[in-house]
């Protein structure tokens, strides 16, 4: 696909601002997180450690998220991917593993402002007050019955959902962060 926003860039004003940004490369990297090879090969693409549990590493633009005991999601430009895919083939060639371009199946959302951690906290199931998700912390959980996944990064917070439910879950975050429903739970 060569579209890389689902929404035509859509945007909603609120007590928070969320909107659809162009989605990066991503590649799904299953395998050992242990191993030095996959290790070297999440370096060699990203220039990122294998981040810790529920941990997000960047360097740059390049990211490194921990999506599973078993799984990253690397973060790459999107002109990237081929040649990323072709390095981390080369490093982990007879390792187990599975390496997957994802960027077309997934939407991206930003959410800023200074309710955006209060509006994604009324749709996610995850403790969002400060001191318990911080820049650097990575969630992979449900935003209402939507799989998504999460991040702080400076100036706001970077959601990922299936491209499939793109609407459906901007639609949510819209509502969730609209004019006059701040409840100034993180005030």
């Amino acid at each position: 696909m060569s579209d890389a926003t689902v929404l035509g860039a859509a945007q909603a004003e609120g007590f928070a601002t969320v909107r659809e940004v162009p989605a990066p490369g991503m590649i799904a990297l299953k395998g050992d997180l242990s191993s030095p090879a996959l290790a070297e090969a999440v370096r060699a693409v990203t220039g990122c450690a294998v981040p810790g549990l529920r941990r997000i590493e960047a360097a740059g633009p390049a990211c490194a998220g921990w999506m599973a005991p078993d799984e990253v999601l690397l973060i790459v430009q999107r002109g990237d991917v081929p040649a990323a895919l072709a390095t981390i083939a080369e490093r982990l060639s007879g390792a187990h593993h599975l390496a997957a371009d994802v960027s077309d199946m997934r939407a991206v959302f930003r959410l800023e402002g200074a309710g955006a951690r209060e509006a994604l906290a009324k749709l996610a199931p995850v403790d969002l007050a400060p001191g318990a998700f911080e820049p650097g912390e990575l969630r992979r959980t449900r935003l209402a019955q939507v799989p998504a996944a999460f991040w702080m990064e400076e100036g706001g917070i970077t959601l990922v959902c299936f491209r499939s439910v793109a609407r459906y879950a901007f639609d949510l975050l819209a509502g969730a962060a609209a004019p006059g429903g701040a409840v100034g739970h993180f005030a």
